[in-house]
């Protein structure tokens, strides 16, 4: 990096770094998704000089310049200039700046005297909290992923099994002395880890830069920078790589919902309320003490999506989950009357989230068709999962938290009394083609006295491993795609804590071992098996055999699509097994036994059905012939026919 004295004084743009006029239009028209190439700190030649082209959009600024280490932190040595468009886009190049170097921009409003040192919304890099400086950075990188690349529109399609294990980077394992592990680290064992247990993706919670780590990086300063926490932003690209090259889909986490108020972030970026909205009826969110994005605001909008399309850009990632997505929707969310400003034609929906939201989807399914986009949405909004063009919000997929809440409270009662609630573990199958849905046990689920997914089972030991074995394997035959948080997968004993690794020491334990076997079954058999993914988001790959029998706990039900098979699950939700009973199936012959939880392997009893039973012709649940099959206590067990 060049010292202070020969650090050159700002210019204007080489016109190959500039805003286009186009740029410009298209940023007023709230219609730009590429300004990650045109606004902030760009590494550019001036002719034979090296240095940094810079570019902030501050209209109601009086003044901008660029203060960093390259000019001690001066703020008046490197000032901007604004276009002469009225675009309230501040520009200039600033020679001798090289790589890595941290930078502030230093704005005087126009308003009330205010000023204040911001860091570059459009940023690359930052410094590694607590530390609030944005770094200039480039973004080459030699990706090694061409065949994923090449062939992730079949890994990424409705119609693919579509397996995730969320992760959050800082505590998934730790090092001596419990320091986070680098991107880099985590590339040398996580991406070995989620192949071998089948899983299809990763799911990061947000990696976005955020200064506050307790909120696991849902309050977002950098929405263009990796948090440098962990690494630099070719660390993260090195994990992404390594995820695709061992076959891995790689999700993130993205928040446009709401951002925090630090003083170098977005709030009051240039003396006004430029990203959020004025009135903080509209633009403050009391559940999150956070700012609202003010999404009328074109120019806001064109910031958002291009920070969405960043993602699948320049890193390679292949979905986006959206966050919080019913708290952009109602403008009543989390407020008591008299909190909120209705839209303009008395209602409580954000009209103009909802135009974000389609263009949002629009836009990266026009550019990324071989990507998805994920919302967690809460309410029965309805068609969230469905195209803009026939009036849905235009994801492709959308978490059920119906099925979520109603599993969980189901599983969580004493067995005895689970005949009494037999609703709620099959009323989810009324809605489940409503929208392509994605089936979370998520983080949110496992912390802030929750428990963890095993301590949320009742009974003693066994029975708790018995039901965490029963939940997960009704779950992975549900129609809908999968979603597990990690540490789920070997049944964590405590509840998720951000400042510490799992506790992989459990592993040494074997029932811990077995129901991570479990899940590798699982996902083994999710995979192999089309009638399980093919059709997860249509009626024709579901029909109940039977929801009746609610003085015995049990249920069954079949799975079709893709080559032909059929799958039968039969779940029996109490501790008591249950001989010959009678399951009818829609055809005869042979049908073979393809898991069962209540396996020796799995830690179980061992009650099963010799590996298969042969269909007789004996009526039952309205079909002609049926299975003389024995039930384990709290277990399923999956059959497959011919």
């Amino acid at each position: 990096m060049a010292e202070t004295a020969s650090v050159g004084s700002v210019r204007g743009l080489p016109a190959s770094a500039s805003l286009s006029d186009h740029d410009v239009y298209l940023l007023r028209e709230g219609t730009h998704t590429r300004l990650y190439e045109k606004l902030g700190a760009h590494l550019r030649r001036d002719g034979k000089e090296s240095g940094a082209a810079f570019a902030v959009w501050a209209p109601n600024a009086e003044s901008v310049s660029v203060m960093g280490d390259f000019n001690g932190w001066e703020r008046a040595r490197h000032p901007l200039a604004p276009r002469p468009d009225g675009s309230g886009i501040w520009e200039g190049f600033i020679g001798g700046i090289g790589s890595g170097a941290r930078y502030k921009y230093h704005i005087a409003s126009r308003y009330q005297g205010y000023r204040a040192d911001k860091g570059d919304p459009f940023a690359f890099s930052w410094e590694a909290p607590p530390l609030t400086a944005s770094r200039v950075w480039d973004l080459d990188y030699d990706w090694g992923d061409a065949d994923w690349m090449a062939g992730r529109r079949a890994r990424n399609a409705l119609s693919a099994p579509l397996s995730t294990y969320e992760v959050h980077a800082g505590s998934w394992r730790r090092r001596d002395g419990n320091a986070f592990l680098t991107y880099r680290e985590l590339a040398a064992a996580l991406p070995a880890y989620v192949a071998d247990l089948g899983f299809t993706h990763v799911e990061f919670l947000p990696l976005t830069e955020h200064p506050f780590y307790g909120s696991w990086g849902y309050q977002t300063t950098g929405y263009f920078a990796p948090t440098a926490r962990y690494g630099t932003p070719q660390d993260f690209m090195y994990l992404v790589d390594c995820l695709h090259r061992h076959g891995i889909g790689v999700i993130l986490d993205w928040v446009p919902s709401h951002f925090p108020g630090d003083e170098h972030g977005l709030a009051y970026f240039d003396g006004t309320h430029l990203y959020e909205h004025s009135d903080p009826r509209q633009g403050y969110h009391p559940e999150w003490s956070s700012y609202i994005f003010n999404y009328g605001r074109n120019e806001v909008r064109s910031v958002l999506a291009s920070g969405a399309r960043f993602w699948l850009d320049k890193y390679h990632v292949d979905g986006l989950r959206v966050d919080a997505v019913a708290s952009m929707l109602y403008l009543d969310y989390a407020r008591r009357a008299g909190e909120w400003v209705p839209n303009r034609f008395g209602g409580r929906e954000n009209l103009d989230a909802i135009e974000f939201l389609r263009h949002l989807n629009e836009t990266a399914y026009r550019d990324f068709p071989d990507t998805q986009t994920i919302a967690e949405e809460s309410t029965a909004w309805p068609m969230v999962s469905r195209p803009t063009y026939v009036g849905g919000l235009g994801f492709g997929l959308k978490w059920n938290m119906g099925w979520m809440h109603d599993t969980l409270s189901y599983m969580a009662r004493d067995p005895i009394y689970r005949h009494h609630h037999q609703h709620e573990i099959t009323f989810s199958i009324w809605y489940a083609f409503s929208e392509n849905f994605v089936l979370p046990l998520s983080h949110d689920e496992v912390v802030y006295g929750k428990r963890s997914l095993l301590d949320k089972m009742p009974g003693d030991d066994w029975r708790r491993f018995a039901n965490l074995r029963l939940l997960l394997g009704y779950m992975w035959m549900h129609p809908g795609k999968k979603l597990l948080f990690m540490g789920g997968e070997f049944a964590q004993g405590r509840e998720w804590n951000h400042d510490q690794s799992l506790d992989w020491h459990l592993l040494d334990h074997a029932p811990h071992r077995q129901i991570q076997q479990w899940v590798r079954d699982l996902n083994r058999l999710y995979r192999e098996e089309p009638a399980l993914h093919v059709t997860d988001n249509s009626a024709e790959g579901f029909e109940w055999v039977d929801t009746g029998d609610a003085a015995n706990s049990v249920i069954s039900f079949l799975r079709r699509g893709g080559g032909g098979t059929t799958i039968l699950a039969v779940c029996n939700f109490t501790p008591v097994p249950r001989a010959n009973y009678r399951v009818g199936v829609p055809s005869g012959g042979i049908w073979r036994e393809l898991l069962n939880s209540d396996a020796t392997a799995y830690g179980g009893s061992g009650q099963g059905n010799l590996g298969g039973l042969e269909a007789a012709p004996i009526p039952a649940a309205g079909r002609h012939h049926s299975l003389n099959a024995t039930l384990p206590p709290l277990g399923i067990v999956v059959f497959r026919s011919g």
